[in-house]
């Protein structure tokens, strides 16, 4: 892989994801060494330079963001959104996140059918969800509803909302069901393996 063309795709990696991600983990996507990724993240950051998006560094975490030459512009259009409805794709991945969540990104994206970046971020500005680290894996974030989302509602705690207690006890009767399933289907493909190795 040229230098040029990993920049390039550092960048559209790190559009993508939309979040922080690690030098760590940009190691692993391209199977370069963390001293590679880490010079053509310098590169890209001068290529940047002179536009809308920078690459911002906290730690050895890396996203993009928006240039401080465009910061008046972004606090209008930030306010805009703010003032405006959530609107239905709004409201499914909130809904997504207080009946099902904590979850990631990529648990989103997976339940909608769709990437939730944009609508993600949104939430996030207007207070409604935040992200918290991930204990089963460092380098992802889980979303939840925030405090300020629960006085809103006019609630104390989550299991306030109608129906909750019911729909997440839905939504484990079908995560056990989809493992009892994938279970019978391994258990059958050993027991087919088994029959054919007899013959």
């Amino acid at each position: 892989m040229q230098e040029d063309n990993l920049e390039k795709q550092l960048e559209a990696v790190l559009f993508w994801k939309g979040e922080p991600v690690s030098i760590k983990k940009l190691s692993q996507i391209f199977a370069k060494t963390e001293e590679e990724i880490s010079a053509s993240l310098k590169k890209l950051e001068a290529n940047l330079s002179n536009r809308g998006i920078v690459l911002v560094f906290k730690e050895d975490e890396i996203t993009l963001g928006t240039s401080k030459d465009t910061s008046e512009l972004i606090e209008k259009l930030t306010k805009e959104e703010l003032v405006r409805d959530l609107g239905r794709a709004g409201l499914e991945t909130l809904s997504i996140i207080i009946y099902q969540g904590p979850l990631t990104r990529v648990e989103i994206d997976y339940i909608r059918g769709v990437q939730s970046t944009f609508i993600i971020r949104n939430l996030m500005i207007r207070g409604l969800i935040e992200k918290v680290p991930n204990p089963k894996d460092q380098r992802s974030f889980l979303y939840k509803p925030t405090f300020e989302m629960l006085s809103f509602m006019g609630i104390t705690k989550i299991e306030d909302m109608p129906s909750y207690n019911e729909a997440r006890t839905e939504i484990e009767n079908y995560k056990n069901n989809q493992i009892k399933e994938e279970q019978n289907i391994e258990q059958e493909e050993i027991n087919e393996g088994t029959v054919h190795d007899s013959e």
